[in-house]
């Protein structure tokens, strides 16, 4: 979707400056949101797709106001809330009112460290060979769907070459929603400045995305 998080070439935020020596978290709070986060993860109830999702969905003065774990914990909220494990009553109060939904499974402290070892691998096979490789010049279709995306939207509609076949994986537009992983191939695409940014731009420079194969078209 074209949310607040997508920001790739829009003007009037400011640059981007990168905080020298910064730390994993800013405040002793952030450290908690992370944990609750991961574990309410683990529930089994959605998947990453889906939460991904719920950040974007944010309004965007709430988004842009708001630091990078607070719009998970307001995310999270949204998705708890979804799935049934707490009402907007029990917000408000700060304690459970009534029984919600029963977690498939529970994290525990102790299996914490081999749960994040592990990680969330999305890599899936496909029966269908590849329809690109590299060396291929390919344009990215131009859409602006109101459901969750990887292709960033100042990449639609330009031409660009891929770089490399990366492997076969779950595809995010549609598990965000529920309709399953329907795993596709996924190839790294490289633009030019200018195809990229237009008149002015850096001759010198290129981006490059990881684009799954529906969001691709033949030049």
């Amino acid at each position: 979707m074209n949310g607040p998080h997508d920001l790739g070439g829009q003007h009037g935020l400011g640059p981007i400056a990168p905080e020298k020596d910064e730390p994993y978290f800013h405040a002793e709070w952030e450290k908690r949101a992370l944990g609750v986060t991961l574990s309410c993860g683990a529930f089994g109830a959605w998947t990453i797709d889906e939460s991904r999702h719920a950040r974007e969905c944010l309004p965007p003065a709430t988004y842009l106001s708001a630091s990078y774990y607070e719009i998970w914990t307001r995310a999270l909220e949204i998705l708890l809330k979804r799935h049934g494990f707490v009402t907007q009553a029990e917000l408000d109060a700060g304690h459970m009112l009534e029984i919600g939904t029963e977690p498939k499974r529970v994290l525990k402290a102790e299996m914490v460290a081999g749960v994040l070892a592990r990680g969330g691998p999305c890599d899936r096979p496909v029966e269908a060979p590849p329809r690109f490789a590299a060396g291929d010049r390919v344009r990215t279709k131009n859409f602006n769907p109101e459901t969750h995306t990887r292709l960033p939207r100042y990449a639609r509609a330009k031409m660009g070459v891929v770089e490399a076949v990366q492997g076969s994986f779950v595809f995010p537009d549609d598990n965000a929603h529920g309709k399953g992983e329907n795993p596709q191939w996924v190839y790294t695409v490289v633009f030019d400045g200018g195809e990229i940014w237009g008149e002015g731009a850096d001759p010198m420079l290129t981006v490059s995305i990881d684009a799954w194969e529906s969001y691709l078209e033949r030049v």
